[in-house]
């Protein structure tokens, strides 16, 4: 009786960790191999799992990531130009406590956005906001945004996540509110926050994507100096994992 009561308590109290280390505790007859002082501790230690497991599912829901993308599930060859260290060092998230940025690009298929997803999912793990965005659909949203009255709200959502990813960047070349609302994007971010770019297009030609030379050079000015490159090599991935399919069948 007195046990479950003990559990009525603690699912009123939310502390589901702890109630379903308990329960199993019971289930298993684990109680009696645990002193007082062991007990207690395993029920805590249970009851922190699980709140920073629902913390990172909370934040890779928030992050709204293009894949569900994890270290262990990337493919490293040397024609693809990218090297693993380097990605071990990315996944500790060092270059966002720098404030710094990242660059990822390469041709259509190679794996940009998994990566750039990848390492996202890693910042969601250590505890980063992050918010992964199509360019051109942010934009678009942005716009919208602006004609009914909510774009100081978005902007300050996005001016928060530790993590900005900007995927697809530079497929359509901006236009002039377009260009505006990545200007302040940029600058809102500029040596508080970081954000990953991935593109098409070589970053040497990012100012002719961009646009009128002066707001380029401003924006370009705020992203550069400080950024890590990765430039992808190779076929398609998604043309090779199709004609692997083929093959199979």
């Amino acid at each position: 009786m007195m046990n479950i009561e003990t559990q009525e308590q603690l699912k009123k109290m939310n502390l589901l960790g702890m109630l379903r280390a308990f329960t199993t505790s019971l289930e298993s007859d684990q109680m009696t191999s645990y002193t007082p002082d062991e007990m207690i501790a395993f029920l805590v230690q249970s009851e922190w799992d699980d709140r920073q497991n629902r913390q990172i599912e909370r934040q890779v829901k928030n992050a709204r990531f293009r894949y569900n993308a994890s270290m262990e599930q990337v493919i490293y060859e040397k024609d693809r130009n990218l090297d693993k260290n380097q990605m071990m060092r990315y996944s500790e998230c060092t270059f966002i406590e720098n404030r710094e940025n990242i660059f990822i690009t390469g041709s259509t298929g190679i794996g940009k956005s998994y990566v750039a997803s990848t390492i996202g999912h890693q910042a969601c793990i250590k505890g980063y906001k992050v918010l992964y965005a199509n360019t051109e659909k942010l934009m678009s949203k942005l716009k919208m945004a602006k004609a009914d009255g909510s774009y100081i709200k978005e902007i300050a959502r996005i001016e928060r996540q530790d993590l900005l990813i900007l995927d697809d960047f530079g497929i359509q070349p901006f236009d002039n509110q377009s260009r505006s609302c990545l200007m302040e994007i940029i600058e809102d971010r500029h040596g508080k926050r970081s954000t990953i770019i991935t593109s098409q297009v070589p970053t040497k030609l990012w100012h002719e994507v961009i646009g009128e030379k002066t707001i380029a050079d401003a924006i370009l000015d705020r992203i550069v100096h400080n950024a890590h490159r990765m430039e992808l090599v190779g076929e398609s991935m998604r043309k090779n994992s199709g004609k692997k399919k083929i093959t199979e069948n």
